[in-house]
C-alpha cells in the first residue's frame, strides 16, 4: 500500500448531531477529536485544514455542544466532538453530553482512531485519562495531542512530553504524544501524518 497524504485544505463542514441515532450511515473511517472545552481543539482543526473558521473557536469554551462532521474526501471523516469538563454548563447537560461521548466511542463502528487534546501545561486530568481508557477498551488508536505548546520554553515542552509519555505505559494502548501549536505550526504535520495512517485502509486496494 502506497502511502497517501490527504488535502485537509479541502476539508468541508457535513453536518452536526446532538448523538449517534442522528449522525450519517456507519461507514467509511471517522477519526474523533476530543478534548476539555479549553483545550484548543476547534482551533487545532482549522490550522490543520488551514482553514480560519471551518471549526467554530469561542471565546466561551463549551460552544461544541454537538458532534459535528467534516469530510476531507468521501468516506474520510473528522468528528468534532463536544468538549467535556467545563463548569460553565448545568449538571444536567454534561451529563448528556458525557453520554453522547460515550456512546459514540463504544458505537460507532467506524471510528478508526481518536485524537485526545490536552493544554500542555494541564495534561492529564480525570477526564482526560477516562477517554484515553475508553478508547484503549474499544482498542483504538490514541494521538495526544499537547496544545498551546508555544506557551513553554523548548525545553520545558520536550519534558512535559516526555513526562505524558511515561504517565500513559501503564494504559497500554497504542497511544503516540506529540506537542502542538497552532499558533507555531509544531505539531500539524505529525498530525496529519497520523490522520493519513488512520485514513489510509480506505484508499488500500480490495483483495481479489
Amino acid at each position: 500500500m502506497s502511502e497517501i497524504k490527504l488535502n485537509y485544505q479541502k476539508t468541508h463542514f457535513l453536518t452536526s448531531a446532538p448523538d449517534i441515532r442522528h449522525l450519517p450511515e456507519d461507514n467509511g473511517i471517522e477519526i474523533a477529536f476530543a478534548g476539555r472545552s479549553n483545550a484548543g481543539k476547534s482551533t487545532a482543526l482549522n490550522s490543520l485544514t488551514n482553514q480560519k473558521s471551518l471549526a467554530r473557536t469561542s471565546k466561551t469554551p463549551g460552544r461544541t455542544q454537538l458532534i459535528n462532521l467534516f469530510e476531507v474526501e468521501p468516506q474520510c471523516k473528522i468528528v468534532d466532538l463536544p468538549g467535556y469538563g467545563y463548569a460553565a454548563v448545568p449538571e444536567q447537560m454534561k451529563i448528556k453530553w458525557q453520554q453522547a461521548l460515550g456512546e459514540y466511542l463504544q458505537k460507532r463502528e467506524c471510528l478508526g482512531g481518536v485524537v485526545i487534546l490536552m493544554d500542555i501545561r494541564h495534561p492529564l486530568k480525570d477526564l482526560d485519562q477516562q477517554m484515553i481508557e475508553w478508547a484503549v477498551s474499544s482498542e483504538l488508536p490514541l494521538l495526544l495531542l499537547l496544545t498551546k505548546a508555544d506557551k513553554l520554553s523548548q525545553s520545558a515542552r520536550s519534558k512535559q512530553v516526555k513526562l505524558v509519555r511515561e504517565a500513559i505505559l501503564p494504559f497500554q494502548g497504542d497511544i503516540q504524544v506529540e506537542a502542538f501549536s497552532a499558533l507555531n505550526k509544531i505539531g500539524i504535520d505529525k498530525l496529519a501524518a497520523k490522520l493519513d495512517s488512520w485514513f489510509a485502509p480506505n484508499f488500500s486496494a480490495p483483495a481479489e
